[in-house]
C-alpha cells in the first residue's frame, strides 16, 4: 500500500478537484484492496474481502456527496486529517507514544475508542429505548468529569476517534457548556455521536461545519410510518428539517436505524437503502438489532428473529457488494471486526454511560467500576480495563476467535450477551459486577429471560454456522475488486 502522506494527498485532491475525482476515487479504492485483501493474510479471504468493501463503500459514499454539493470539500479534508491519518492509516506519532507507553505498562494494546453517553436526558420516549430515556431522566455527567474522560482517552489511549451517545446528546448541559464545547476542545479527535435530529438547526449545522471534526447519525425507523411510530408524531418531519440544515451547509451525516421485528422486512428492501443514500444524501449507516435491554427487555417481541436477522445479514452482504452503499450493522457485522468489540480490546472500546459506570459495551448494561471512584483513589480510566469481569471478556474473544485468525469462531454471532448468554452469564459475569440499572438486575435474575436468550441463541447458531463454515472459511478465490462506475 502507498504511503500515507501520499494516500492522504490524494483524498484531499479528490474531495477539490472534479475532473480528477473518478481517476483518483478508482486509485484509491485499489490501493485500499492490495492493503487489505493479501494472501499472506491469516484472516479468512471473505473476511478480509467485506473488509475492503466496507472502505470502498466508505469512500464512494463520500464522493457522491462531494458530487452532488452535500458534502463540503473543506470538511471532507478536515476530517482526512483528523480521522483518516490517525485512526485509519495510523500515521500520528503522538497517538503511536500512547500505544508504545500502555503496551510497556500494561503488556497490552489499549483499546481504539470509546463511547461515552453524557446524559441520559431526552426530548423523546421511544417505544423500547435500550438506554430508558426520557425528559425525566436527568442523570448527567458533570463537564469536568467528561472533559476527565476524553482527556484520559486521548492521551492515555491514544484514541482520535470518539463516539457520544445518550439520551439526546444535544440536549446535555453542564456548567454552562454544551457537547459542542467539547468538540472545540479535542479538535484532533473525531467524533459520531448519535442523536433524534429533532434539534439540528440552522445554527447547529452551521457549528458542526465550521468544526469539521463532527458527524451526526440521526436515527430513524424506516419512513415517516415506522418512525412516528416508535417515536413519536411529528418526528420524522423534524428529522428531515435537520438533513436539509446538514446537507445545506456540507456537513456529512449518517443514519442510523434500530431493527425490529415490525421493520426488518422495510430494511430488507433495497429502496429503503436507495432512499436515505440517494435522495437524502447520507454518508454510512449504522443498524442496531433491537437489544432486550432498557426499555427493550420490556419489548421482547421487537426482537429481530433469527429467521430475519439472516435476511439482513444477506441484505448486508448486497448492499456491500453491489451498491457501495457504506453499511454497517453491529451485530451481522462482525466479520468487519474480528467479532465482539467490547471489552476494551485493542480495535475495540469502553463505555462511560451517565452515571459514569465504566461497562463493556453500551449494550452490556452491568459494571464493575465508576470514573467517579476510579478518579477518587487516583486511578485512570485505563484501570476500569482490569477487572476481571474485562479480563473474563477479552479472555472469551481470544478464545472465540482473536487468536486464531485462521479459524477464528461464529462472527456471524460476535456478540458475548446477544449471541452467547449463557457463557456471558455463567463464565464472563463475575460476583463483583453491578447491574445499570434495576432492569438489568432483572434480566440477570430471571430465569425465564435465560431461556428465551438462550433458545434465540440456538436457532441462530443453526442458521448461521452453515453460512460461516461453507462461504467464510472456505478456500477460494478472491474477487477482484469492481471497477469505479462512470
Amino acid at each position: 500500500m502507498m504511503r500515507p502522506d501520499v494516500l492522504t494527498a490524494m483524498l484531499v485532491r479528490m474531495a477539490h478537484h472534479k475532473p480528477l475525482r473518478r481517476i483518483l476515487l478508482r486509485q484509491i479504492d485499489k490501493q485500499v484492496y492490495k492493503g487489505l485483501v493479501n494472501p499472506a493474510s491469516p484472516d479468512p479471504e471473505m473476511v478480509q474481502l467485506r473488509r475492503y468493501q466496507y472502505l470502498s463503500a466508505m469512500l464512494h459514499c463520500v464522493a457522491r456527496g462531494i458530487d452532488k454539493g452535500i458534502v463540503s470539500p473543506q470538511v471532507v479534508e478536515r476530517i482526512v486529517d483528523v480521522f483518516v491519518r490517525s485512526s485509519l492509516i495510523g500515521d500520528d506519532q503522538g497517538r503511536q507514544r500512547c500505544f508504545e507507553t500502555f503496551q510497556a505498562k500494561y503488556g497490552q494494546l489499549p483499546p481504539t475508542f470509546i463511547v461515552v453517553s453524557p446524559t441520559q436526558r431526552c426530548n423523546l420516549q421511544c417505544i423500547g429505548c435500550y438506554a430508558d430515556s426520557s425528559a425525566h431522566q436527568a442523570a448527567t455527567l458533570p463537564y469536568e468529569l467528561v472533559d476527565r474522560v476524553l482527556s484520559d482517552a486521548h492521551d492515555i489511549f491514544g484514541c482520535r476517534f470518539i463516539t457520544i451517545s445518550g439520551g439526546e446528546p444535544l440536549l446535555y448541559r453542564s456548567n454552562g457548556k454544551t457537547l459542542l464545547d467539547l468538540f472545540r476542545k479535542y479538535n484532533d479527535i473525531f467524533f459520531l455521536f448519535y442523536t433524534n435530529g429533532t434539534l439540528i438547526d440552522q445554527e447547529t449545522a452551521k457549528v458542526l461545519h465550521e468544526l469539521g471534526n463532527v458527524t451526526p447519525a440521526i436515527s430513524v425507523e424506516g419512513y415517516q410510518e415506522q418512525t412516528d411510530g416508535r417515536r413519536g408524531k411529528g418526528v420524522f418531519k423534524r428529522i428531515l428539517d435537520g438533513l436539509e440544515q446538514l446537507r445545506r451547509y456540507g456537513v456529512p451525516f449518517g443514519i442510523s436505524v434500530t431493527a425490529t421485528s415490525q421493520n426488518a422486512d422495510l430494511l430488507s428492501e433495497d429502496r429503503f437503502y436507495e432512499y436515505y443514500f440517494e435522495q437524502e444524501g447520507a454518508c454510512y449507516m449504522w443498524m442496531f438489532q433491537l437489544m432486550p435491554i432498557g426499555r427493550g427487555q420490556d419489548e421482547l417481541s421487537l426482537m429481530v428473529s433469527p429467521e430475519k436477522r439472516v435476511q439482513l445479514f444477506r441484505q448486508w452482504e448486497r448492499m456491500l457488494a453491489e451498491k457501495r452503499y457504506c453499511v454497517a450493522d453491529f451485530w451481522n457485522s462482525g466479520v468487519l471486526a474480528k467479532g465482539c468489540i467490547a471489552y476494551g480490546r485493542s480495535g475495540g472500546y469502553i463505555y462511560v454511560d451517565w452515571h459514569g459506570h465504566v461497562t463493556p459495551c453500551v449494550f452490556i448494561p452491568y459494571y464493575v467500576d465508576t470514573v467517579q471512584e476510579l478518579y477518587a483513589q487516583g486511578k485512570t480510566l485505563a484501570d476500569a480495563l482490569f477487572s476481571e469481569f474485562m479480563i473474563r471478556g477479552r479472555q472469551w474473544q481470544n478464545e472465540y476467535g482473536l487468536a486464531n485468525p485462521h479459524r477464528p469462531g461464529n462472527w456471524l454471532m460476535p456478540c458475548s450477551i446477544r449471541d452467547h448468554y449463557d457463557h456471558f452469564r455463567g463464565c464472563i459475569v463475575t460476583a463483583d459486577v453491578r447491574p445499570q440499572d434495576q432492569k438489568a438486575m432483572e434480566g440477570l435474575q430471571s430465569e425465564d429471560f435465560h431461556r428465551v436468550m438462550c433458545e434465540y441463541d440456538r436457532q441462530l447458531e443453526e442458521l448461521t454456522s452453515p453460512i460461516w463454515q461453507q462461504e467464510y472459511l472456505q478456500e477460494g478465490k478472491i474477487h477482484q475488486p469492481v471497477g469505479v462506475s462512470r
